[in-house]
């Protein structure tokens, strides 16, 4: 392979931890400032208004060289918003307060968040001589993203994995890894025109494990994820695992990503020094090892999104490709991401099924584009097509399977060999052996997913895309060459351009079949 790996070291400080008001928040910053430099790497540091105003954080930071990058962390502080003229509403005593509605932008009406934006960005320029060129949060409106582009020419950005609930914050069906330009109507969804986006590139936190975290946590009660990360704090797994952050270190930077490798490294202040400074020293250690050995680069947020503005005008396509299961359960995911759709194959018992599929649509509108979250939740989300953990519960499981279908129109899986990947262009080309029948194969194109099956005399396939009778989904209408959706009041359509959908016998499942030549092509552009 031929492909750049990048790693941003991304750290980001609060001032304050109402949770546990006597820890040590700057031990951590100490020590990682530390070991950043005692192993020659460069680092962002995101410093929350609340540090940005404390000296002990501000001169410490004044003091690294230019290997080091400062940049904003936009989540909204009690001194902070007093300083806008606002009135805080955060808990008594809370003077950060995570809730959403208190504690981001959404929370805010969009001139107020013109007027939070303004407070941090005079504020950082009279410490630091300047403005940041990279700002990041959990989640940043569009608004607010777009405003810190045109007015104060930020030019990078990162937001948080996908997660369902988790600590209150759902970011479900987005650019799943890399980096993407956001749509000026919903800093989620990758715009389809240049024209239409924001020109920031986001990349995503946090380095999400691509086999298990998709549908951890389908269970009896289920409100929130698990977290499977990169984060050290996790103690025996994710990155607090040094098995586990070698296999996925494996997974990003020497298998298949089409544009360009990618993973965030780092913890914030507020989980202490002692939860984190073992497996952080691991990783740290071992990204020098993989940066000698010209493996990795690592660099600043707003260098790589310097160099991602340089190559790619529009969201490039991308891969996260899992061909070897760290649990050793011979489990393997391939996620495709273009500006246009999302998709997840999943291998496991010798089955394929797609387990996600998400459009994306510039002309969506985030929920708080123009309005005020008000309640301590918060979701940001995309157009599902097919949705493997919302449209599950604990006896059945939603996707899109290969299947055999018999002359009385039911449906078993056809059992599938290991797959492969290669990459053609921005095509993702994954293959896999059909027991005594041949080759098969899907191509993940920017627009569109073509499934192929070599002929057999004895058995007619297709694939089967169900989900539990338990869960309301956003299907209107099935017609022969298109599936009509409409999701929080916006419709869309997947259309079939080689082969026909069809409900099945039963009503069960939607069948999709090809077409003459044994192909199935379906379209995601809009």
């Amino acid at each position: 392979m031929n492909q750049r790996n990048i790693v941003n070291i991304i750290n980001f400080i609060r001032g304050v931890e109402p949770r546990d008001p006597a820890m040590d928040l700057l031990e951590p910053v100490i020590n990682q400032i530390r070991l950043v430099q005692e192993h020659g790497l460069a680092a962002t540091w995101l410093v929350q208004y609340d540090a940005l105003i404390d000296d002990r954080f501000a001169s410490l930071l004044k003091d690294l060289d230019d290997s080091q990058e400062i940049g904003g962390w936009f989540e909204i502080v009690q001194p902070q918003v007093e300083k806008a003229g606002l009135k805080w509403r955060g808990r008594p005593g809370y003077a950060w307060d995570w809730h959403a509605h208190v504690g981001f932008s959404a929370g805010y009406t969009p001139a107020e968040r013109e007027k939070l934006a303004d407070v941090f960005m005079e504020e950082f320029k009279e410490v630091f001589g300047k403005y940041p060129r990279s700002v990041g949060s959990w989640f940043i409106d569009a608004h607010l993203l777009g405003y810190l582009a045109d007015r104060y020419g930020v030019i990078a950005s990162c937001n948080c994995k996908d997660q369902w609930g988790t600590d209150g914050y759902t970011l479900w069906g987005g650019y799943y890894n890399q980096a993407y330009y956001p749509s000026r109507k919903n800093s989620f969804v990758p715009a389809q025109h240049s024209e239409n986006q924001i020109p920031i590139p986001i990349f995503r936190m946090l380095g999400s494990d691509p086999i298990y975290q998709y549908d951890a946590g389908i269970r009896p009660g289920f409100s929130g994820q698990p977290v499977i990360t990169l984060e050290p704090v996790y103690e025996g797994i994710g990155g607090g695992s040094p098995e586990w952050v070698r296999w996925f270190f494996d997974v990003i930077f020497q298998s298949p990503a089409l544009s360009f490798g990618y993973t965030q490294v780092g913890q914030e202040n507020s989980f202490g020094w002692g939860a984190m400074s073992k497996a952080l020293t691991y990783q740290i250690e071992l990204l020098e090892q993989k940066s000698d050995a010209g493996e990795v680069c690592v660099e600043t947020l707003g260098d790589s999104s310097e160099w991602f503005k340089s190559k790619y005008p529009v969201t490039p396509s991308s891969s996260i490709v899992a061909l070897k299961d760290w649990k050793a359960e011979d489990r393997k995911s391939v996620w495709y991401n273009s500006r246009f759709y999302r998709t997840n194959l999943f291998w496991e018992n010798n089955t394929l099924r797609i387990r996600d599929i998400r459009i994306f649509d510039e002309n969506y509108e985030e929920r708080y584009l123009n309005s005020v979250l008000t309640s301590p939740p918060s979701v940001y989300d995309t157009l599902p097509v097919m949705d493997g953990l919302l449209w599950s519960d604990e006896t059945s499981v939603a996707g899109i399977r290969l299947v055999e279908i018999r002359p009385d129109g039911t449906h078993s899986s056809i059992k599938v060999g290991d797959p492969a990947v290669t990459e053609s262009g921005d095509d993702l080309i994954v293959s896999w052996e059909l027991p005594g029948e041949g080759t098969a194969k899907a191509v993940c194109s920017p627009d569109s997913m073509c499934i192929t099956m070599p002929p057999s005399k004895d058995s007619k396939w297709g694939m089967a895309m169900s989900w539990a009778g338990s869960k309301s989904v956003p299907i209107q209408r099935v017609e022969e060459s298109c599936i009509h959706y409409t999701y929080e009041g916006f419709s869309y359509d997947v259309t079939c351009a080689n082969g026909k959908f069809e409900y099945a016998p039963d009503g069960s499942s939607i069948l999709i079949l090809p077409d003459d030549s044994g192909s199935i092509r379906l379209k995601f552009d809009r």
